[in-house]
């Protein structure tokens, strides 16, 4: 195998629960408390219905379940369907580097196969770091130029998976090169009007993962040099093979404790225009506003703001990936919350003179202090002529202006309740919790099932 293929197999198999550090144990919890919270706020969503009717299709042998039900079905598309639960609301973890995604969209590929073959805590919280050091690890050297997250989603989730499955170095390997050399996708996906597939393609490629891991520990053997060979990804990507340095273990810290929350279910971009927003209109009110500039980073800019449908959204994916419409709905509404994704509230013709005052333009500076910042000022001009701005370099959730314990449960009790009432939101926290000492997932799945 490659240089980083046998890399990546070998941290892999190697890392046991013992290398964790309390940090990022206490980290891995926290994320699966807010990952969860995503997943059962979505559940009534139409792209987790179509997930549940396709998974329901398929009877695993071993089954795994779906969450929010006592429903099985094979791992791999119990791993899909339940990435679709976790993307929708587009409020899960991001990690922000050279590549930029969503990391907790593997946690379902190692709840999937930790149920299929009923392992214990333990393991999922090691297979959940070793997933997180390898799509992080990866999006700290590699600029995605127009392939879409799920490239290095598919990576971490055959590790993680793989690491549940017991694989060892080489039939690791083997999963890695089946899931990179079938799963690389494209990012057309996120440009222009979005579609439902905008928070499930990482579901696809999270399955890939997935069902990768089972056919190499069932023997399958994929290409040996699938990113520095030939035809490899590294060619297609027009780079040299990376350096690799030590991953997470020991004094080397794991880059899941450099991960960032929402406090807004929208894209990462868009937290600080929001935060600041509410900020200021807590000083002027909407009714006040004459104008709104918002300057922030180029990738911000182009990401949420460049296209014209960012300006007059179509479809939920569009509005939560637009500048915008988010920040108007924040000064129309006093905050942005799920409902400000109805199709109603979409298509309302009264945000429309909103959106209109608004300009979002790119600030050189801070555009190269990304992504190590994530800076935005917002001016607001007054009808009267006042001007009054704010500015954060870190939005809140930010890894360097983390939310703390209690907010990470608040935001848990505030998408999951709806779904799941306030006595189980109780019972899954303490099943989070308390993780690390469970002999199988049935305690934690149980707590999910949502009545119906």
């Amino acid at each position: 195998m490659d240089g980083t293929t046998d890399f990546l197999s070998d941290y892999a198999g190697r890392l046991t629960f013992g290398d964790l550090t309390p940090e990022a144990v206490h980290q891995v919890k926290r994320t699966l408390i807010d990952t969860l919270g995503c997943a059962a706020g979505a559940f009534d969503g139409e792209p987790a219905a179509i997930a549940r009717a396709i998974a329901s299709r398929v009877r695993g042998n071993p089954p795994a379940r779906v969450l929010g039900t006592r429903a099985t079905t094979s791992a791999d598309l119990a791993a899909f369907a339940n990435t679709v639960f976790v993307r929708y609301l587009d409020c899960n973890d991001t990690y922000a580097a050279r590549g930029t995604g969503h990391p907790s969209d593997m946690i379902p590929a190692v709840l999937a196969a930790a149920d299929a073959r009923r392992a214990d805590g333990r393991s999922v919280i090691t297979a959940i770091a070793v997933a997180y050091e390898a799509f992080c690890r990866l999006a700290d050297r590699v600029a995605l130029k127009g392939w879409d997250q799920g490239m290095f989603a598919a990576i971490g989730a055959a590790c993680g998976a793989g690491k549940v499955l017991g694989l060892d170095r080489v039939a690791m390997g083997h999963a890695i090169s089946i899931a990179i050399t079938s799963g690389v996708p494209l990012g057309v996906t996120r440009i222009g009007e979005l579609s439902m597939w905008k928070g499930c393609a990482t579901a696809a490629a999270i399955r890939t993962g997935v069902f990768a891991a089972e056919l190499a520990a069932e023997g399958m053997t994929g290409p040996g040099h699938p990113f520095e060979g030939r035809d490899g990804l590294w060619q297609h990507l027009g780079i040299e093979a990376p350096k690799w340095e030590r991953f997470g273990g020991r004094t080397e810290p794991f880059r899941i404790n450099a991960t960032s929350f929402k406090a807004y279910p929208s894209v990462i971009h868009t937290q600080g225009p929001i935060g600041l927003m509410l900020e200021l209109r807590q000083q002027v009110s909407a009714a006040q506003i004459e104008s709104v500039r918002v300057a922030t980073y180029g990738e911000a800019v182009r990401r949420t703001a460049a296209e014209a449908e960012k300006w007059d959204p179509e479809t939920r994916e569009t509005a939560d990936h637009s500048i915008p419409y988010l920040v108007a709905a924040a000064i129309r509404d006093g905050g942005v919350t799920p409902a400000t994704f109805a199709p109603s509230r979409i298509k309302d013709p009264a945000l429309r003179p909103v959106i209109k005052k608004l300009t979002v333009v790119e600030e050189p500076d801070f555009t190269r202090r990304y992504p190590a910042e994530s800076c935005t000022r917002v001016e607001v001009t007054t009808t009267d002529g006042r001007r009054v701005t704010a500015e954060t370099s870190h939005p809140k959730g930010h890894y360097r202006n983390p939310l703390t314990d209690g907010e990470v449960e608040a935001k848990f009790r505030g998408l999951a309740p709806r779904a799941l009432g306030a006595g189980q939101c109780d019972r899954v926290l303490a099943e989070v919790r308390g993780l690390e000492d469970t002999a199988t997932l049935d305690g934690l799945f149980e707590s999910l099932v949502i009545a119906t």
